[in-house]
């Protein structure tokens, strides 16, 4: 068998012998959204350090667990901090988690981040929701053999973003009076932030915003034939917009001030996928 998914399936087993609880979403909380677990009617959780050979991200302010339980009525499994490529970890196992997410049940996988905002359009605490993404720059996380029983060799990436979710979240974010943008995400290794020249030559491509996550995630759950969407806050004009320098401080300050409004965008938008027929 593919070492990978040997791995997949040990911690796939090691988290049922913890709990049986079968989500309908999946939700990767990035910055600024750490505190959305107190959201959740908590059923169960599982540290990630409790998962023998599950990576364990090392970033300040990423908790480190997944949590079993409901928004509403809708059962979903939410990840309590992610791990990055740029902390040393094998692209397959930057992916572990979410392809774990849909293995355990969850179909629907709203992932979210902390970007810069290329679009000088995007001021900070501007929330953007993905059309679509660019990860030209970072390895792809299905270099390798195949795993068949996971998706096809080769994947379609025509629509890796939702059109339905999308609309879900656009829907959502209308009725709550909450301003939502559209954009191409750009996703780079990191954890360098990107040069002013890396930036232009982004924006020419066709990249509102940028970042160090979120686009492999949705690579491997699109070749496993789960539904995506995906939020990015913009924390801070990406290099060179701006003559300040950036910091991981600023990030983490911008996430934090929009963290309200964001949490009730996500909150409502997973009780409406839940009402989707």
């Amino acid at each position: 068998m593919n070492p990978i998914y040997d791995k997949l399936i040990n911690c796939l087993d090691q988290i049922h012998k913890i709990t049986d609880f079968q989500p309908e979403v999946g939700l990767v909380l990035g910055s600024g959204l750490g505190g959305f677990g107190e959201k959740i009617k908590i059923s169960s959780t599982v540290d990630y350090s409790s998962i023998d050979g599950f990576p364990v991200s090392t970033v300040a302010g990423h908790a480190g667990r997944f949590i079993f339980g409901y928004v509403g009525d809708v059962p979903v499994v939410a990840m309590q901090g992610r791990v990055h490529y740029y902390e040393g970890y094998k692209m397959t196992d930057v992916v572990l988690p979410v392809r774990l997410m849909c293995m355990l049940g969850a179909k629907k996988i709203i992932l979210t981040n902390a970007a810069g905002g290329i679009n000088t359009t995007f001021k900070p605490g501007t929330l953007m929701s993905l059309t679509d993404h660019i990860t030209s720059f970072v390895p792809s996380p299905l270099i390798g053999q195949n795993i068949d029983e996971l998706g096809v060799r080769f994947p379609d990436m025509t629509t890796v973003y939702d059109e339905k979710l999308r609309k879900i979240l656009k829907d959502t974010a209308k009725s709550l009076d909450i301003p939502l943008k559209e954009g191409v995400y750009i996703q780079f290794t990191g954890p360098a932030y990107e040069t002013p020249a890396e930036i232009r030559a982004a924006r020419t491509l066709g990249a509102d915003a940028v970042g160090m996550s979120t686009a492999v995630e949705a690579m491997a759950l699109r070749h496993m034939g789960a539904r995506v969407c995906a939020v990015s806050c913009i924390s801070n004009p990406a290099a060179g917009l701006n003559k300040k320098p950036l910091t991981h401080e600023e990030v983490k300050e911008t996430a934090d001030m929009v963290s309200d409004q964001f949490q009730k965008l996500i909150y409502n938008s997973i009780i409406n996928m839940g009402k989707e027929e």
